[in-house]
């Protein structure tokens, strides 16, 4: 008897509350130092900062061809209507879809056929932060005449941009 007595106390035999809780604390305090070393939120903003640190030169290699192939001249206004011309001010760059570009500055010349761009390329926050018919980037000569592309809506404190 005394023997099936012991036999029924070693099978129930398990964890305890304080075994348990010990356990899950540790695991959340390794689960919290994970997180924080890998911070998802500043890898995906990196993610986009390269993606627009390529546009940019993408932008400013496709002007400065047209502006080589073209004696020196900058993209005149676009015919759409309200474009504006690239100036010493940073104005941002027009979307190539659409009618209207009211204050901003019309790159679609450059997108004609292909021929210096596919398409402009647009900032991967936008429609946040952009104008509704901008892109994203802006451009602007400075005062010695080089263009100047410029990505406003950089993350994690980074500056982005390219002088040509």
């Amino acid at each position: 008897m005394r023997r099936l007595k012991n036999i029924k106390q070693q099978a129930q035999a398990g964890f305890t509350l304080l075994e348990v809780l010990l356990v899950v604390a540790i695991i959340a305090i390794l689960a919290g130092i994970v997180i924080i070393a890998i911070n998802p939120g500043k890898n995906l903003g990196d993610a986009r900062n390269s993606q627009r640190s390529a546009d940019v030169n993408t932008i400013i290699n496709g002007t400065y061809q047209y502006i080589l192939d073209n004696n020196g001249n900058l993209p005149a206004v676009g015919a759409r209507t309200g474009a504006v011309a690239i100036s010493t001010t940073p104005t941002e760059i027009c979307v190539t879809t659409g009618s209207t570009c009211t204050g901003l500055v019309d790159l679609a010349v450059l997108t004609t056929n292909g021929k210096y761009l596919v398409a402009i390329p647009k900032d991967p926050s936008c429609p946040t932060g952009c104008n509704a018919n901008g892109v994203g980037y802006t451009i602007a000569k400075d005062v010695n005449g080089r263009l100047v592309v410029n990505a406003p809506g950089v993350e994690n404190g980074k500056t982005i941009q390219v002088t040509k």
